[in-house]
């Protein structure tokens, strides 16, 4: 068996451990947030997504983006080049000054809610209520940054030693807090004059404390669970932060985005930040599941193959990690854009939630999902950039990207209020798609090109068929509610033309990728069926 197979097939298996983790969280994320939907109105979702948004940013910069690509390269040069032991030193002196940073932005954070709030969403003056509300929310949510951060540092140290379940499966655990935390003390601060949604301030804060626990028991087995040092006069730390400061700017260009989009939500009218932001929760489920995992799972394969100099392997390896994700990424786009009435129905259509609020956010994750096979291709070239060191070439084009999305945004979003604005988002990410994949051919052969395209045209093929398939499933299944099941309520009707159009898009995906020869598909589904043959 060749290592470039051996590689790929460990890259596969890493991805379906992290995918099995973030499908656990965000099927437990759709549950937090019919909770979030159906038990509070409108005002106080719009409220703590804005405020709940700010800390948040700022954890998605941290564990999915900034410390994970500027961390995890470093630390694999040091258990290369020095062994484990520094290593270890290193790791702690990082935890020290990450963690008075974590502290500081805190403390911060909660000092100048007003002013934060003013900034991203300075429509909410409209409403004293609401803006006071906001701010509230972001001062007492600020510090889950530190608990965040400090999980995403374990978890780096974690998948550079290659160990992904805990960093995989400890995510669910927030959301487990927010479900509980929203049962248990709703009620008790509605008694003591508060407002009901603040029961969501210590679901986040318990959640973020439980994340660190849980990564404790896999740092002790590679010897990392260690106190923070004061040793910060490091070379490899300061690699850290020449890394970090570029990679911020670049992965930060893109929640800029989303912040700048909040700010022109809070102005299109109540609701429109939480039809928003559930449109980017039911495209989020897609790219979490798999784009995420993949993109986790390829990160220290690519940094070690860069240090090693192998570039053929690196370029094999990336072509792949491209192939597995647009073989996900592609029906997924397709599919959510198809059944995106259905799909807004089943998840979030009941309690206060209502038929206004289902429209208003299809209409929303029709245009945010027609992006989500763009920013698949994002997520996996810039993990090789960040691999080999190059940290200008994403912030450059996050920058262009970044005034494509206001441009776009302001335009549409005047007009077509928070659909205007899902559309710039997918405006921006196309551009910068097509940027990253234009600079990223060094790091890509002709084989690993003609590679990709051969896959990609034998994955959009079947997942056309399957669209079509999937249309006619959707008008006999409208025949069919029509005929026997009139007076079905919604609910049922969306349950009914969601199994039908979802189980004939699948079906037909899988035998046309089976007579197409697709091996992605293949190397993704063969090792479960040959499995399951035993």
């Amino acid at each position: 068996m060749s290592s470039k197979k051996t590689e790929n097939q460990k890259i596969t298996g890493r991805a379906a451990i992290v995918a099995a983790g973030t499908l656990t969280s965000r099927i437990l994320g759709l549950v937090r947030d019919q909770v979030l939907t159906g038990l509070f109105s409108r005002m106080a979702t719009d409220a703590f997504l804005i405020a709940f948004q700010l800390p948040n940013l700022l954890r998605q910069l941290l564990a999915e983006g900034a410390v994970q690509n500027a961390v995890l390269p470093v630390l694999t040069e040091e258990l290369k080049g020095k062994g484990e032991k520094e290593a270890l030193v290193f790791f702690r002196g990082l935890i020290g000054v990450f963690g008075l940073i974590l502290l500081g932005v805190s403390i911060l954070g909660s000092i100048f809610a007003p002013e934060l709030v003013q900034l991203f969403a300075k429509g909410f003056e409209k409403d004293p209520e609401q803006f006071e509300l906001t701010v509230e929310l972001t001062r007492w949510l600020f510090p889950y940054i530190f608990f965040m951060g400090s999980a995403s540092l374990c978890a780096a140290a974690l998948n550079t030693h290659k160990k992904f379940v805990a960093t995989s499966f400890a995510p669910a655990l927030l959301n487990l807090a927010f479900i509980s935390s929203a049962f248990a003390f709703a009620n008790y601060f509605e008694q003591e004059g508060q407002d009901r949604i603040f029961s969501l301030v210590v679901g986040a804060l318990f959640g973020g404390a439980f994340q660190v626990f849980a990564l404790w028991p896999s740092l002790k087995k590679i010897g990392y669970l260690r106190l923070p040092s004061l040793k910060w006069q490091q070379p490899a730390i300061r690699r850290v932060f020449l890394r970090l400061g570029p990679t911020l700017l670049g992965i930060g260009v893109y929640y800029v985005d989303v912040l700048v989009g909040r700010r022109l939500l809070s102005e299109a009218g109540e609701g429109s930040v939480t039809y928003f932001s559930m449109a980017m929760r039911l495209c989020d489920f897609p790219q979490g599941i798999f784009v995420m995992a993949m993109q986790t799972a390829t990160l220290p394969s690519l940094a070690a193959l860069f240090s090693q100099g192998k570039k053929e392997e690196l370029s094999s390896t990336l072509s792949y990690a491209l192939r597995l994700t647009l073989y996900v990424a592609i029906p997924a786009t397709i599919g959510i854009v198809l059944l995106s009435r259905p799909i807004v129905q089943v998840v979030f259509g009941h309690g206060q939630f209502d038929e206004r609020a289902v429209i208003q956010t299809a209409q929303a994750l029709v245009a945010q999902g027609s992006a989500i096979f763009l920013v698949a291709i994002v997520r996996q070239v810039v993990a090789v950039f960040f691999a080999a060191g190059d940290t200008k070439t994403p912030v450059k084009i996050a920058a262009f990207d970044f005034l494509i999305f206001a441009a776009a945004a302001f335009l549409l979003g005047k007009q077509y209020g928070h659909v205007g604005i899902s559309w710039a988002v997918s405006i921006a990410s196309l551009a910068q798609a097509a940027l990253l994949l234009f600079a990223a051919r060094p790091y890509i052969s002709k084989a690993g090109i003609t590679a990709l395209v051969n896959s990609t045209i034998k994955t959009a093929l079947a997942a056309l068929c399957a669209s079509f398939a999937a249309f006619l499933g959707l008008l006999l299944s409208a025949h069919l509610l029509q005929s026997f099941f009139d007076s079905a309520s919604q609910f049922l009707q969306a349950v009914i033309n969601l199994g039908a159009g979802g189980l004939v898009f699948l079906l037909t995906y899988l035998i046309s990728g089976a007579l197409l020869k697709n091996g992605e598909q293949e190397a993704l589904l063969g090792p479960l069926l040959r499995r399951i043959a035993r």
